[in-house]
């Protein structure tokens, strides 16, 4: 996939230096050209005497190189290359990038790239964090930049949380997908959130409330949107399920107070979600510290409902978002269905059944009924749970058109 490409691998002034020697060899590997940009503080961290051994190119730094006036042109280099990548991406580079301080060279290749550009941060959890680089990122990412998610994990201060560089094959992996050919790519540069599986909610440390939810529906709808080049925020409750395509992100939680809490911070910031998630609409209004003994024939549960998280979705829904449901009927299925619809602010519905053989939890299989909010039905037959996740996707991305 990325045999010769041209690639533009700009590094600089973190820790996190380091992994971009690897990922220049997977680069050079994969038979990619690549051409280093190295910031003066990347340049503290690793030579370029080691990555241009491993590149076979002069790695480049300053406009300036020679005393007879030669420069290098940052507008040959933006239309030379198929991609560049920023890996690592320090604080101060994204802001450089996000207001146009052209002082170094790999900043003015970016202003003149026209091609795709792909930006790893790393840094150091509070700095991750902190409002003004959460906006620098969100500026990125509005103005075409695919951003990759640093990981979690121990981190140069000593200090765990999230700002670790992520690893050079999930980059690769990330290189791979947007330069695929754009016929397959159809929702390249789109952020789209799906939830999957069900939720769980304690009764004591032993006991839950739960339901049959395998998950299989919403993980086939995420790895169909990896597919196709999106960028997915899988927020998943307890299943045995992986994932393995480097451009879903998942988070795992159990209750439906902590499905809504990853909802709500991720929604905002996608262009699409589609919920797939079977909720648990209860959970035990008082949780128990202990296992509860059998030494009575009864036991009474005060329940209270969680929060709807589809509906508070919709309720901040911002114009231009598309929103997609689920609905699991065991009777006036259609009836309620469009009453889910219209509550909910869906774009359209996903209505299924577990009366039948081959649908609903468990199956691999699912028949279903897209509702719209014009009215219009479309229904399908019995399919694999993949196929079925590629007619939501299609659905879903014509409205995204």
């Amino acid at each position: 996939m990325l045999k010769g490409k041209k690639v533009i691998l700009g590094i600089t002034g973190s820790i996190a230096a380091y992994k971009a020697v690897y990922l220049l060899r997977l680069l050079v590997k994969e038979g990619a050209d690549v051409q280093v940009i190295i910031t003066p503080a990347g340049k503290e961290f690793i030579t370029p005497v080691t990555l241009s051994a491993l590149s076979g190119r002069p790695v480049l730094s300053e406009f300036f190189e020679n005393a007879d006036g030669s420069w290098h042109s940052h507008v040959d280099l933006g239309l030379w290359a198929d991609v560049l990548v920023v890996a690592p991406a320090s604080a101060n580079t994204m802001g450089k990038m996000v207001n146009a301080v052209c002082d170094n060279l790999l900043i003015t290749t970016y202003l003149s790239a026209k091609c795709p550009v792909v930006v790893a941060p790393a840094m150091d959890l509070d700095m991750y964090a902190h409002p003004a680089n959460q906006r620098n990122m969100d500026l990125l990412h509005n103005f075409g930049a695919h951003i990759i998610e640093p990981a979690s994990g121990e981190l140069a201060s000593g200090l765990e949380g999230k700002g670790r560089m992520e690893e050079p094959d999930v980059i690769v992996e990330h290189l791979k997908n947007i330069l695929a050919p754009k016929e397959k790519k159809t929702l390249v540069g789109r952020k789209i959130m799906v939830t999957a599986g069900p939720t769980f909610e304690n009764m004591d440390p032993v006991r839950f409330i739960g339901n049959y939810s395998s998950g299989k529906m919403g993980f086939a709808l995420a790895e169909e949107l990896a597919d196709r080049g999106a960028e997915v925020i899988l927020v998943a409750g307890p299943v045995n399920l992986e994932t393995r395509k480097a451009s879903i992100h998942r988070y795992d939680v159990v209750s439906a107070q902590e499905m809504y809490q990853v909802c709500h911070e991720w929604f905002p910031k996608c262009d699409a979600a589609i919920f797939a998630a079977a909720v648990s609409d209860y959970a035990p209004t008082n949780v128990s510290d202990e296992k509860i003994k059998r030494n009575r024939e009864e036991l009474t549960l005060t329940l209270k409902a969680n929060p709807d998280i589809a509906a508070q979705m919709g309720r901040i829904k911002k114009e231009g978002q598309v929103t997609v449901g689920f609905a699991l009927e065991t009777n006036n299925e259609e009836e309620n269905a469009r009453r889910k619809l219209a509550s909910k602010n869906f774009d359209f519905i996903v209505l299924n059944s577990p009366n039948n053989e081959g649908e609903g939890f468990m199956a691999d299989t699912n028949r279903i009924t897209i509702i719209h909010k014009d009215h219009k039905i479309e229904n399908f037959p019995l399919k694999s749970k993949q196929e079925v996740a590629a007619d939501i996707v299609s659905a879903m991305e014509k409205i995204l058109e």
